[in-house]
């Protein structure tokens, strides 16, 4: 992909989770794409379905499964406005999503470079590709202006 390419899908990942942000959710957003077509979306919505699973990328993982019919996502690629967790990163690679491309680091809960670097493990069958720091000073800077609002600073 190219950086074009790379910086429009991450700002309709920032759009999503402008829409968290409003529903009082921590304001993650992604989008699954491939060939140039979204074929999924989500935002953070653990609190408003009371679902720990409800993170912006499994929401949008189960959202492109959905409308593939598939839950195989061959050859997509993940676009994600926070680093992934654990979690999240295992749902990815049982998706076997081809690459995934992340804005702001996380560096107490990011799995993919700053803590638990989980698409590395031994064992695995499949690989993802990685880029990071995708308008990451965007992101962060949702992600401070709400923890900012919520703690009334």
């Amino acid at each position: 992909m190219d950086n074009e390419t790379d910086l429009r899908w991450m700002r309709y990942a920032l759009n999503l989770a402008q829409q968290a942000a409003e529903q009082d959710e921590v304001p993650v957003g992604a989008v699954v794409v491939k060939d140039d077509a979204v074929i999924g979306e989500g935002w953070n919505r653990p609190i408003s379905t009371t679902d720990p699973t409800a993170h912006a990328e499994v929401v949008a993982l189960r959202d492109a499964a959905a409308r593939s019919d598939n839950y195989r996502l061959t050859g997509a690629t993940l676009y994600v406005t926070l680093e992934p967790c654990l979690m999240c990163a295992g749902a990815m690679i049982h998706a076997r999503i081809g690459r995934l491309v992340f804005g702001a680091s996380d560096p107490k809960r990011g799995a993919v470079a700053s803590t638990a670097h989980a698409f590395e493990a031994q064992g695995l069958n499949h690989r993802i590709e990685v880029t990071g720091a995708v308008l990451a000073e965007e992101s962060a800077a949702l992600l401070q202006g709400f923890f900012r609002a919520r703690r009334g600073d």
